[in-house]
């Protein structure tokens, strides 16, 4: 599976380098884009967990990967939850 790094901006400009275990996460996010906090979880959820799938359909197991990536998301997104105007920047994606 053609795997890939993306590269995000957190609300307080602190840079974190992302996997994704398949494409389909260009399909959600966009490079050069920047995303209310709540909508670009939402949308690495679901782009991760079809990845992961994905994965699963073809070697027999979900990627653990893509599912330590979400849970890490979701984690380093609890610090900016009180901040309603939060975004998230999506800085480039590395093939």
């Amino acid at each position: 599976m053609p795997e890939m790094r993306f590269t995000i901006r957190w609300p307080d400009g602190a840079l974190e380098s992302c996997y994704s275990p398949s494409l389909v996460i260009k399909d959600y996010l966009t490079s050069g884009e920047s995303y209310a906090l709540a909508d670009f979880l939402r949308r690495c959820r679901e782009a991760l967990t079809i990845a992961s799938q994905r994965v699963e359909a073809r070697y027999g197991f979900p990627c653990s990967r893509a599912m330590g990536q979400l849970a890490r998301l979701e984690q380093a997104g609890q610090a900016y939850a009180t901040h309603p105007d939060a975004r998230v920047a999506v800085e480039a994606f590395a093939e």
